[in-house]
């Protein structure tokens, strides 16, 4: 007779192998061994039913998290960054470069990095490198030491020691990243359409729309497709904004470039019309943009155009995200919606008639391909991470800043009701969250159990 699994899941309504079935979920030594018919005896030192309501998927990868320690742990850091990933079923995340002092932008930055990430993670983190003017010719040693990619800005980033690229130096970015085959993930703004349109800021978020227009976007992104046309590049467009774009990406697609693109779940959530002036909670880089605008992103995300949700959870503190009385120019841009990313999703999907599946396709698969993890994370099938999480689709909460995890308590989602609640989070078979009976979270969630994660991660 063969050993007892370490945990069996059973539950009515399993996402495996792209499709919903009742199984129950078998996990031997942190991967899913075996997925078998709901009514079939797997004996399982550890066996859990969920209840009726709540389904099994695959935790969120989210591609997009800045977690900025060291340096400005002030801000975000990686105790709380990775407590509320698992909270809102996120079970990895990958570290943007910048925003942490040093960034990743040496082997020297990844190793500081990686040092402070490991004895808190209560999820798995990889990280992205970074492309900045000083280490263009030096990428190479960050991809062989396992970057999923680099990060790139065309205008200005907002902090000091993370300049961005001129046309020039971006098109030496890609062939340097061409050349062994990496990946370059762009902040795609035109510097020079962003000067042109400046302002005087103030509380008026029509204004600050204004001063980032859909050009800053389209003009950026024309000149990351004649890059990739000219090096042969991959590049990814992180966080668009603007479906002004969406024609030259579907050309360029058309064209067999290798371009992938992203959204995120506060343009998919949020439109300039219920903003209110002063509300810079609101704040990113680019903007949310008008409710048409919105739409034609949903669009793009069901035909293929956009090819996946990350949150681009960029937290500050409050004094900084509040700075100048709700004057959008002095405020910080960035949405701390790393825990709320999948039940913002669902719930914006939901409205629209969208399966759950198609946000998973989005949220956990989508993200998983983009940084090479496909048959890792990402999806409940044999020989995966056993990555899980109990969901209840129809489930609503009333997100309140103050409960959530992340270290810093604002949040543009302050005050909504939201759908889909997640109840428990594995990781690689271990409980990393469980939400509490009064709705507080579990003390399982305060352990560390999370792995650093290279490119090479099998």
């Amino acid at each position: 007779m063969s050993q007892p699994y370490d945990l069996a899941i059973r539950a009515g309504s399993v996402y495996a192998d792209g499709e919903w079935r009742s199984a129950v979920v078998a996990v031997r030594d942190g991967v899913v061994a075996m997925i078998a018919d709901h009514d079939e005896d797997v004996p399982a030192h550890v066996t859990v039913t969920l209840p009726e309501g709540q389904v099994l998927i695959p935790g969120v990868v989210d591609s997009h998290v800045h977690v900025n320690e060291p340096g400005r742990t002030e801000w975000e850091g990686f105790t709380t960054a990775t407590r509320a990933a698992a909270a809102g079923g996120v079970t990895t995340v990958v570290d943007m470069p910048l925003n942490s002092i040093p960034p990743t932008t040496t082997v020297e930055g990844l190793a500081v990095k990686r040092a402070a990430a490991e004895p808190q993670a209560s999820v798995d983190v990889g990280f992205w490198g970074g492309a900045i003017p000083s280490n263009l010719g030096a990428l190479e040693p960050l991809w062989r030491e396992g970057v999923f990619g680099f990060k790139a800005f065309l205008a200005p980033s907002g902090v000091d020691e993370f300049p961005h690229l001129s046309g020039s130096e971006l098109l030496e970015a890609m062939q340097e990243i061409a050349s062994f085959d990496g990946l370059l993930i762009v902040h795609a703004e035109d510097p020079a359409v962003l000067e042109r349109s400046e302002n005087h800021g103030g509380q008026d978020y029509r204004a600050f729309v204004a001063s980032r227009p859909d050009l800053a976007e389209e003009d950026a992104i024309a000149h990351v497709i004649a890059g990739v046309r000219a090096t042969g590049a991959r590049a990814h467009i992180l966080h668009l904004s603007s479906a002004r774009a969406l024609d030259q990406i579907r050309a360029a697609k058309a064209e067999g470039l290798p371009l992938t693109v992203e959204t995120c779940p506060h343009y998919l959530a949020f439109s300039a019309e219920h903003i209110p002036d002063g509300a810079t909670q609101f704040k990113c880089c680019p903007p949310i943009r008008d409710e048409a605008n919105r739409d034609l992103l949903w669009e793009a995300l069901l035909d293929g155009t956009i090819d996946l949700i990350a949150s681009d959870h960029s937290p500050s503190t409050a004094e900084l995200k509040f700075k100048g009385d709700g004057d959008f120019q002095e405020a910080w841009g960035g949405i701390s919606g790393l825990q709320l990313s999948l039940p913002a999703v669902w719930t914006a999907a939901r409205e629209r008639g969208i399966p759950l599946d198609r946000v998973i396709g989005w949220m956990s698969e989508g993200t998983s391909a983009l940084v090479g993890l496909t048959g890792v994370k990402g999806a409940i099938t044999a020989g995966a991470a056993a990555d899980l999480v109990a969901f209840a689709p129809e489930e609503s909460f009333a997100v309140h800043a103050e409960a959530l995890e992340h270290k810093n308590k604002v949040s543009a989602f302050d005050g909504r009701t939201l759908h889909g609640v997640v109840h428990t989070t594995w990781l690689a078979g271990d409980v990393v969250h469980v939400l509490g009976a009064e709705g507080t979270v579990g003390d399982t969630q305060r352990v560390p159990g999370g792995k650093l994660l290279t490119r090479s991660t099998n």
